[in-house]
Formats: structure tokens, C-alpha cells, sequence
């Protein structure tokens, strides 16, 4: 199991005898400490203890007046982290069960405090990186792999190279292309487009612009993206999906920057920052003929990867509270409670945080009150946001097993499938 329950008794010493193999935790960990308003990312060390709470008792100060003055205490043992329930007023959520104590048995778990979640991930290099966090405008979030994600958005901002966002759907990759934008010194638009969305016969058109009178309904004359974007940048949405007959022409564009508007013999000078997406790997689609490899090279000088939500889970009560405030006029003030809060963190969430917002909208009608309970979430998660999972691909079927240290149970667990389903993900060639 993932996380193994201790009897109500027990303490660090006392939980059941594990024996410990050459996969067992060695550490060293980092443990990211989420609630609404604040957080903050701690290393602990093989052999260390923290605990946490309200008041400066506790070595982990927490904003969130549900936690209590000393609520937890986080253990490092050879075989994993435990963590115990320290006689708090609202208790430690595991999973969706309150516990007592709990021995966190995977490289990454998360539980819940109040409406605080904590999560604590091992380093399996030993080197822990990046733990200050230089928030940026419009992202939320300061668990790891968003204070990574952050720095590789500095980073690159003020180039002028192309940048390649690579994650799942729902995972904000349209935040990040407008952050990266924001954070340049470019004078020009930030236009974003769908190109996956764009009919083959309109895709010239969307793009390049065209003259009057170019084709049937062509009234006026009109400006394409790269244009509109002219000493701007240019996000290019869902680009593994473009037409073949399109990348030949975007690929030349690229390499010349000058444009040729249809019906025009006229070449216009642009400059032009590229940001282009996808959900699919473009390195698979250029070995399976679908993409072409030199238009690849072009526009992946930078690659960044966006975490998935399911590996950022401290990262749900800023999340949450940010996007209940979007709906209070139309749903009226709502807050989540810890068991609420500890349904949402046990859930996988295949559609990341778009999905989230639409399980915390359908929780928030459905909640009369302000205070959204873990019967309004577990209806609204019984709906299309728990039944329907986009399958996996192999690359990301394999970065879940290794979250989880190989157990294929528990990363069938988090995926939300079977077992077998899980395994033939695995094994795609």
C-alpha cells in the first residue's frame, strides 16, 4: 500500500515491522507545505522530524487557523515517512480517511491538515534544487515543480529563442505562454492560437493573412497571426496537430521571418517570438513521419515541461481558493473542509486543473452553505470528472510508475484504471 494506517496507539517506533529492500526509502525528502494563502518547501533529511502547525511551536509555521498550535509531526525512518496526529482539533487526513498515523510508503504522497495539504516527495538524486520560489503573475502554486517550473519560465523569457510547452490537457500550458510573454522584452502582441483547431483550407489564411480580393469573401484585406504578433509573441497551440502541407509553410516562415499574404506578391518583414504546445510528444510523432524533424529543431530551442496536477498536489488550496473566488458572484462565498479538501487530494485528476474547476463548481452549486463538505465533492467526482480517463501514453504511463517506485498497483490507483490497463500502457511499442 501507498500509505499504510498505524493503529491508534502507535507511534514512530511502534508502527509494524517492514523489511527494508534495496528499493526502500533512503531519502533525502523535501516536504511542500500548501494552504490557501502561503507556501513553503522544507528539506528533511534521512534520520530528521518536523512538525507542524499554527503557532511558533512548531518548526513548520502554517497561516490557517484550522490547523492547530502543534498539529503533526512528520518522521524520516529508513522505510519511508510517518506521520503523526499530534492530539490536533481537526486531525490528518490520509487518502480520504482521517488517521492517526500513517506511514507514507511512496516516493510521493500527500495528506491534509485543516485545509492545508502537505506533500512529501523524495529526491531520488539527493539533490533537492530550487527550493526558493520568485512567484510569477498569474501561475499558482509554489510546491517544487512549480518553483522549478518558474525558474525555466525566467529563464527563457528574455530570449529570443523558441520555446516548446510540453504537458497534459488542462495543465496551463496557455498560462505559461502569456507568463513567458509578460516576462519578455518584447514591445509587440501576445496572440495565441489554436492551430489544431484551424481547417487545413483556413490554416494559410489564420496564419499568413491575406489581400482583398484573394478569394471568394475576401472583402478587405486581413493580417495573419505572425502579423498581428510582429515584434511580439506568437503561442501556437496544440502545433503536433498541424497539417503537413502547413508545417512546410510555417517551417519557412520560421527560418526566413517574412511573410507572403495570399494574393499577395509581396513579402512583409515580421519578428517574431514563437511559443508553441502540445499534449503529445512531437518527438514521437517526428519518428512516425507525422511531424517534420528540421520544423521540430526549429521551434524547441527551449522545452519546457509542465507538471501534471496529480504531481503538485500542495498545490490544491491555493488552486482551489483562486478559482472559488472566480465563481463567488455567481455562487455566493465558499470554503473547502478538511475532508472536502482530502477528497479532492486523492484524486488523480486526469483533466488537471481544468478539470478541478469544473468539480469545484459542481460542488459549490450543490452546497447550500459556505462550507463545501466531502459529500459535495464526492457527488460532483461521480459525474464525467471520475469516470472518463484519457488514456496515458507510454512516456507519461512510465513517469507515474516511477512516482510511485515501480508499483504498478498504485499507479493504476492514481490513473484510475485497472491494473491491466495500466500495464498495456506500459507496453505500447
Amino acid at each position: 500500500m501507498d500509505e499504510e494506517a498505524l493503529p491508534p496507539s502507535a507511534s514512530v517506533s511502534e508502527g509494524p515491522t517492514i523489511e527494508l529492500t534495496r528499493e526502500a526509502r533512503r531519502g533525502p525528502w523535501v516536504v511542500e507545505i500548501g494552504s490557501a494563502d502561503h507556501g513553503a518547501v522544507i528539506a528533511l533529511e534521512p534520520g530528521g522530524a518536523l512538525t507542524v502547525g499554527s503557532s511558533g511551536r512548531a518548526d513548520a509555521v502554517v497561516d490557517d487557523r484550522t490547523v492547530s498550535a502543534v498539529h503533526a509531526k512528520l518522521s524520516a525512518t529508513p522505510s519511508g515517512i510517518v506521520v503523526e496526529d499530534l492530539a490536533s482539533r481537526n486531525g490528518v487526513y490520509v487518502g480520504s480517511a482521517r488517521v492517526p498515523a500513517a506511514r507514507l510508503a511512496s516516493a510521493l504522497s500527500s495528506f491534509v491538515i485543516g485545509r492545508t495539504t502537505i506533500t512529501v516527495r523524495e529526491i531520488a538524486d539527493g539533490s533537492v534544487g530550487v527550493l526558493d520560489h520568485d512567484a510569477i503573475p498569474g501561475l499558482v502554486g509554489s510546491s517544487l515543480p512549480m518553483r522549478r517550473l518558474t525558474a525555466e519560465i525566467r529563464k527563457s523569457a528574455t530570449l529570443r529563442a523558441s520555446v516548446l510547452l510540453q504537458g497534459e490537457s488542462g495543465s496551463g500550458k496557455d498560462v505559461v505562454a502569456r507568463a513567458i510573454h509578460e516576462l519578455s522584452r518584447r514591445s509587440g502582441q501576445y496572440v495565441p492560437l489554436n492551430v489544431g483547431a484551424i481547417p487545413e483550407s483556413l490554416a494559410d489564411a489564420e496564419l499568413f493573412g491575406h489581400s482583398r480580393g484573394a478569394f471568394t469573401g475576401a472583402v478587405i484585406a486581413r493580417s495573419g497571426a505572425f502579423e498581428q504578433a510582429h515584434r511580439g509573441t506568437l503561442f501556437l497551440d496544440e502545433i503536433a496537430e498541424l497539417a503537413p502541407s502547413i508545417q512546410v509553410k510555417l517551417l519557412r516562415v520560421v527560418e526566413e521571418q517574412k511573410v507572403r499574404p495570399i494574393g499577395s506578391a509581396q513579402l512583409t518583414d515580421v519578428d517574431v517570438r514563437i511559443v508553441s504546445a502540445s499534449w503529445a510528444s512531437l518527438e514521437e510523432r517526428v519518428a512516425d513521419g507525422a511531424f517534420r524533424e528540421d520544423l521540430y529543431h526549429r521551434i524547441c530551442t527551449f522545452v519546457i515541461r509542465l507538471p501534471p496536477l496529480r504531481a503538485r498536489k500542495s498545490d490544491i488550496p491555493a488552486l482551489a481558493q483562486r478559482l472559488l473566488a472566480r465563481i463567488r458572484d455567481e455562487v455566493g462565498p465558499k470554503r473547502l473542509g478538511s475532508a472536502a479538501l482530502a477528497r479532492l487530494v486523492a484524486h488523480a485528476w486526469p483533466g488537471n486543473v481544468r478539470e478541478l474547476a469544473s468539480v469545484l463548481y459542481r460542488a459549490a452549486v450543490s452546497c447550500d452553505g459556505e462550507n463545501i463538505e466531502a459529500n459535495h465533492v464526492d457527488a460532483s467526482l461521480t459525474g464525467p470528472a471520475k469516470t472518463r480517463h484519457r488514456a496515458l501514453s507510454e512516456p507519461e504511463a512510465a513517469l507515474l510508475l516511477r512516482e510511485h517506485d515501480g508499483n504498478v498497483s498504485a499507479a493504476a490507483r492514481t490513473a484510475g484504471v485497472p491494473r491491466s490497463t495500466f500495464r498495456s500502457w506500459l507496453e505500447k511499442s
